[in-house]
């Protein structure tokens, strides 16, 4: 790693450690190392660092340089917090989820954010925030409204759920014409898996709602949010009810397709019980009937020889 953090930096692959910087000169690649960010503090200009499968040095960064409290820097060397917004004096670290196209379908970004800049640290790919640089990279003037970019990476986190749920309707509905047609146990895991995601999601949405409530109802702040910042934040409030109202209705549909899946299968169960017994009486009737000729038969061919 170059100890001044001015040379190239390669484009990390999947998986691979990253980290992205947004200041007033843009958006890029760079490194974080102690010098690249003392540099950037001594600059006195907001910037935004964007960091990507950290590992245990910048952590400890986080603690030598930008004197970060230990208990905070603890909750982002251990991932799987709930969403919450700890309140340090002159910075806040702010927990928020957002939906990815991995296993559990979900991504955790922690944000350290202050006046003068803003951290976030996330393990899982984060497309929100991928499409957020890229939009300041395109643009040279300085970051003017600080709590707008932490707003705007928020909005997009929280958005990050409507195209993941609208996926959920279509497979509900698919599910359900497929189980009239025909009832099977692979219909069913897929329902128990898709409740599972659905309770996760749940999860975090439930206490990132109540988060951004106290935060526009005034119980929280941000520093130096305004007035006009807050209006934005209650638009990320309403976003989370209509998340939260939508993973409820799909868990009803899910329940209603499990429970047509048993009905359907209970019945296909009661009309084979009741034509076995019938096919089983009838090959008797066959099989008797069929003996009883090898035994005239055989009457006939005796009385002949004698």
């Amino acid at each position: 790693m170059p100890p001044d953090g001015q040379a190239a930096v390669q484009a990390p692959t999947a998986g691979e450690r990253a980290c992205h910087l947004v200041d007033h000169e843009g958006a890029k690649p760079t490194t974080f190392d102690r010098l690249t960010v003392e540099r950037l503090l001594e600059r006195n200009r907001f910037f935004w660092i964007d960091l990507y499968q950290p590992h245990a040095d910048d952590f400890t960064l986080m603690r030598d340089v930008f004197k970060f409290h230990p208990l905070a820097v603890e909750d982002s060397e251990h991932f799987g917090q709930r969403p919450k917004l700890d309140d340090y004096d002159d910075y806040v670290l702010l927990v928020a989820y957002g939906a990815a196209l991995d296993e559990d379908r979900l991504v955790e970004v922690h944000c350290f954010y202050s006046e003068k800049y803003l951290i976030t640290v996330h393990r899982d790919d984060a497309p929100a925030l991928a499409e957020l640089r890229e939009r300041y990279g395109k643009r040279r003037d300085p970051i003017q409204d600080p709590p707008l970019l932490l707003y705007k990476i928020v909005d997009g986190l929280v958005d990050s759920f409507f195209p993941i749920l609208a996926e959920f309707d279509d497979r509900i509905d698919e599910l359900e014409n497929q189980i009239f047609l025909n009832a099977n146990d692979a219909q069913l895991q897929e329902i128990f898996k898709m409740k599972r995601l659905l309770v996760g999601m749940r999860q975090v949405v439930t206490p990132q709602r109540d988060l951004f409530a106290s935060l526009v109802g005034g119980v929280a702040e941000l520093p130096g949010m305004s007035e006009k910042e807050e209006r934005y934040f209650r638009d990320v409030y309403d976003h989370l009810i209509r998340i939260s109202d939508l993973i409820d209705t799909y868990r009803d549909l899910l329940t209603g397709a499990m429970d047509v899946y048993l009905s359907t299968v209970s019945n296909r169960l009661n009309v084979v019980m009741t034509v076995e017994p019938l096919h089983d009486a009838e090959w008797t009737q066959r099989l008797v009937a069929g003996r009883s000729n090898e035994l005239d038969n055989l009457t006939k061919v005796i009385g002949k020889k004698r």
